[in-house]
């Protein structure tokens, strides 16, 4: 096995761990083949010229107001550069896939880099007038100190360890809350499997709920609380919504004539405006390429149901067709709930 396959092993491996998988794995050999003819072009077309040896395409526009550098394209002794890797890339994306949309997402320090990029691609042609280009740089993760985050020895963090040491961390949670609350009568298999779910949220909430350019503080001891503005707090909600619906259903009542009739109390007409803000939410979230609007959105979502829910006797409620709307608001929210965090790439347990 080669380096270049052992290094993509690991990297599917750990991604598998996050729930996360690619229909395509290219490297930069995979673009080689396009640089000869896409320099040449550049050449012919009179964009491409030598600067003190090296082969450049000027990217500068009189609206900058600050220097833009040349766009390097060969070095003085002919060998290509990440831009020329970069941009050979988008000639194979353009000609397999003629997309309308190229996203970048990269470390935020690599602006200028891609601002260089960007425009000799349009410059040059390789791209067309319409197709957008965009840049989404991300901030560093950081220990509590404020520098990147490490292990407690000083050594970086290897991603598999972390989301081992994070799985250990809720698989202790949970088996104690098993002891602190009425026997639930889960097994060390399902609670295994629900740790790693509850563990799968704390890692990728607490890395997408901040704004992806800023840099923040991965604290573990906040990220897996059951309290705050984290995944597990998210699921726990999610899960409390689920067992009331089952307990309604194992009363023998149907759920096929439920339906929402107008709020009788403020607690349960906040929560409705709260769940109508989903399609005005998500919409936003695709325009701006924000995920952390997502988190925002369902933590404020959570917080009404739970204000709700403890201002009401849900299952305790005598008048059948209010106790029918509650259960239909219930419904419409764990739907909202589960629908956001499977875009945020994770998944609610059946309980805790």
């Amino acid at each position: 096995m080669c380096i270049r396959d052992r290094s993509v092993t690991d990297l599917k491996r750990n991604y598998a761990n996050l729930n996360v998988s690619f229909e395509l794995w290219k490297g930069e050999s995979d673009a080689q083949p396009y640089i000869p003819d896409m320099v040449q072009k550049m050449k012919d077309d009179g964009f491409a010229y030598i600067s003190d040896g090296a082969l450049v395409v000027d990217v500068k526009e009189e609206t900058d107001t600050k220097e833009i550098p040349p766009c390097m394209i060969l070095k003085s002794d002919g060998a290509s550069l990440y831009n020329t890797t970069d941009l050979a890339t988008m000639v194979w994306r353009m000609k397999d896939y003629n997309p309308d949309e190229l996203i970048y997402v990269v470390d935020k320090r690599q602006e200028l880099y891609f601002t260089q990029v960007f425009r000799c691609a349009r410059k040059t042609g390789i791209v067309k007038p319409e197709t957008e280009l965009k840049f989404l740089g991300f901030g560093t993760m950081n220990g509590k100190d404020g520098r990147p985050f490490k292990t407690r020895d000083g050594g970086v963090m290897r991603l598999e360890h972390l989301i081992s040491g994070i799985n250990e961390e809720m698989l202790a949670k949970i088996q104690e809350n098993q002891k602190t609350k009425e026997n639930l009568g889960i097994s060390t298999e399902e609670a295994e499997n629900t740790a790693k779910m509850v563990a799968l949220a704390a890692i990728k909430y607490g890395d997408l709920s901040n704004q992806a350019s800023k840099d923040y503080i991965f604290d573990i001891d906040r990220f897996t609380s059951f309290e705050g503005n984290t995944g597990p707090y998210i699921l726990y909600t999610i899960v409390r919504i689920k067992s009331i619906l089952n307990k309604y259903k194992e009363s023998g009542k149907s759920m096929d004539d439920i339906k929402i009739l107008s709020a009788t109390s403020e607690s349960e007409k906040a929560l409705m405006l709260e769940a109508a803000k989903f399609g005005s939410v998500m919409e936003n979230v695709y325009e701006e390429l924000a995920p952390h609007k997502i988190c925002a959105y369902i933590y404020d979502l959570a917080n009404a149901f739970n204000r709700f829910y403890h201002e009401t006797k849900i299952l305790g409620e005598e008048n059948a067709e209010k106790q029918k709307s509650y259960i239909a608001l219930l419904k419409v929210t764990k739907d909202v709930l589960e629908g956001c965090i499977d875009v945020l790439g994770f998944e609610a347990p059946e309980r805790m």
